[in-house]
């Protein structure tokens, strides 16, 4: 199917999955908005995503779907409602059944997504290979969107952020200038790609043993449960922000930060998202899961990566920090 972007006024996009996820969709949802000037571009993300997704500045209007089960009735009044912006395109950068559903009762023309979850109702579909990790991440969506024609030159995953939005939670450092902030984030959503909390521990000693470094401990309300205290026990005394901020809270520290040391994890990708340095610890054994698909996107990133990450010294990770840091 031909489409002429000169007559395409509305298009939908869904990713309604985690925050990480959205940051490396930004591209994809560039190329469409610069290949489809006329168009209003309206995205369909997770409610925890929103105030994320508020600061792209060429998303006009966002709908909130989580995933999980959905009502019949709740599944008609987002069909009625796409019906009457008169939608032109609908790009499932996330494979979802409903959506796919949803799209083609709501008489969207032309339909993208992935050969799977009732892909027989897309008018563009592509194989999905993001399991082989061949790729990353950002390029599968550019390579998604490119199917009814999008493209950008610029595929930066570049956030809007301003001072302000730290709130404030850094002013218990009592910064000087020359002060360098390190972020630590320990935990992931699957605890195999976790570097072990112990060897944050031993290396948070290490770095608030060099001058002018200050730590910061971020993380989900979740770490709070598995040992964020850990920290402050060891005689190190860092900031625990952990389960204390918002999305964009986190943005602005992280902003802050001269160098954030993570596990794989979605503020890898808000940090490359707010101009941050990462240095980033991941396991390459398992394919959907390695730093060729989700390691930090942009230059001047770190990643060391092991087929076990008990394997990873906290001697290698001081030095590669101290490199990052030029200290």
């Amino acid at each position: 199917m031909r489409i002429n972007s000169d007559t395409v006024k509305n298009i939908l996009v869904l990713r309604n999955d985690r925050f990480g996820e959205f940051l490396l969709n930004i591209p994809a949802m560039r190329a469409l908005k610069e290949s489809f000037r006329g168009a209003a571009l309206t995205a369909a993300v997770d409610p925890s995503v929103k105030e994320l997704a508020e600061r792209v500045s060429f998303i006009d209007e966002i709908i909130e779907w989580g995933r999980g089960s959905r009502s019949i009735a709740e599944k008609i009044r987002l069909i009625s409602a796409l019906r009457k912006k008169k939608i032109d395109i609908a790009v499932m950068l996330n494979p979802d059944k409903d959506f796919n559903i949803i799209t083609y009762l709501s008489g969207i023309p032309v339909r993208a997504g992935y050969d799977r979850k009732s892909a027989f109702l897309l008018t563009h579909k592509i194989e999905d290979r993001k399991h082989l990790g061949e790729r990353h991440e950002v390029e599968y969506n550019l390579e998604l969107v490119s199917l009814i024609g999008a493209r950008t030159e610029d595929k930066g995953i570049l956030l809007t952020v301003n001072e302000k939005d730290s709130c404030g939670l850094l002013d218990a450092f009592s910064l000087k200038e020359s002060d360098k902030i390190v972020a630590l984030h320990p935990w992931t959503s699957d605890p195999v790609k976790e570097w072990p909390i112990t060897s944050f521990r031993e290396l948070s000693d290490r770095l608030s043993g060099l001058a002018g470094v200050r730590l910061v401990i971020v993380g989900k309300r979740e770490g709070m449960d598995r040992g964020s205290g850990i920290f402050s026990a060891a005689g190190v005394n860092p900031l625990d922000l952990t389960g204390k901020t918002t999305l964009m809270q986190l943005a602005g520290v992280l902003k802050r930060c001269s160098l954030l040391i993570s596990a794989d994890s979605g503020p890898v990708h808000l940090a490359c998202a707010v101009g941050t340095k990462v240095l980033a610890l991941f396991r390459n054994d398992m394919p959907g899961k390695n730093p060729g698909r989700w390691g930090p996107w942009g230059v001047g990133h770190t990643v060391i990566e092991r087929d076990d990450l008990t394997h990873i010294t906290v001697d290698e990770v001081f030095k590669r920090a101290k490199e990052a840091l030029k200290i």
